[in-house]
């Protein structure tokens, strides 16, 4: 089967607040992916994830810097995934956006379904030998795939590979990644960069929670008949964009 057979759809913004319940884990036709990992059946059933981080009053008044949480929900605001990030205290402050760090993400039944390892590399273009890096693993300690920054001086550019290493997706960032009053998109594109197939884009959440924190809402859309376990590592390459340029701008006050 191939990765993807189709393009995105629009993408939707965020629920209203009455509807963002926890949903019970729905149970997918296990044929439509054969050998799906446990816990990511229902990723079969969508085309768009909706990441939320939690705001952390803590950071928010101190600056010092907590571990980010995030509610990873459907199309209609119903949450289908916790993450919390796990590393040390003294490393994630001296280290900030940079940091290294492991991200477990659980169902609503409280099972760690997929596991995303960062570890600590260089930031920048004038580094193009230790570049960032991302394995998802699911369920962890299983390799489905990682998320690599290719070297480039104007825009970011990533590769989301899978388990065997061969590139499957492309992602194309724009020039700016200040939000501005406006989203910011990042493009997925097919293997060859030819083909737009899907969108990571970083959403307006208002001046107060863009200026005073770095809390930011995702919304991650790509082809309904995308293999599961890359669905699962475009969820990290969320995260590791969210981490490398929108982890600081709380830090202005």
């Amino acid at each position: 089967m191939p990765y993807y057979e189709s393009a995105h759809p629009p993408a939707v913004g965020f629920a209203s607040p009455m509807d963002q319940v926890i949903i019970q884990q729905p149970i997918a036709n296990r044929d439509c992916q054969p050998n799906c990992p446990p816990g990511l059946e229902y990723l079969s059933m969508i085309d768009q994830l909706l990441v939320h981080q939690k705001l952390e009053l803590l950071e928010a008044m101190t600056g010092f810097e907590t571990a980010n949480k995030y509610s990873v929900k459907n199309s209609m605001g119903q949450k289908i995934y916790s993450a919390k990030e796990s590393g040390n205290l003294c490393v994630r402050n001296c280290c900030g956006p940079i940091r290294p760090f492991d991200m477990k993400i659980y169902d609503n039944f409280g099972n760690m379904v997929i596991h995303l390892h960062r570890p600590l590399n260089c930031q920048g273009c004038c580094f193009p030998c230790c570049l960032q890096t991302m394995e998802v693993t699911a369920p962890p300690g299983t390799l489905i795939g990682t998320v690599e920054q290719d070297w480039s001086i104007w825009k970011p550019h990533f590769s989301i590979k899978d388990a065997a290493g061969d590139v499957v997706l492309k992602i194309e960032g724009p020039c700016l990644t200040c939000s501005c009053g406006g989203d910011v998109n990042f493009k997925v594109l097919s293997a060859d960069g030819e083909v737009e197939l899907g969108n990571i884009s970083k959403q307006w959440s208002g001046f107060a929670r863009e200026y005073f924190t770095d809390a930011d809402n995702f919304c991650v859309t790509f082809p309904m008949r995308l293999d599961v376990r890359m669905k699962a590592v475009m969820l990290g390459a969320c995260f590791l964009i969210d981490f490398m340029f929108f982890e600081t701008k709380g830090k202005k006050k």
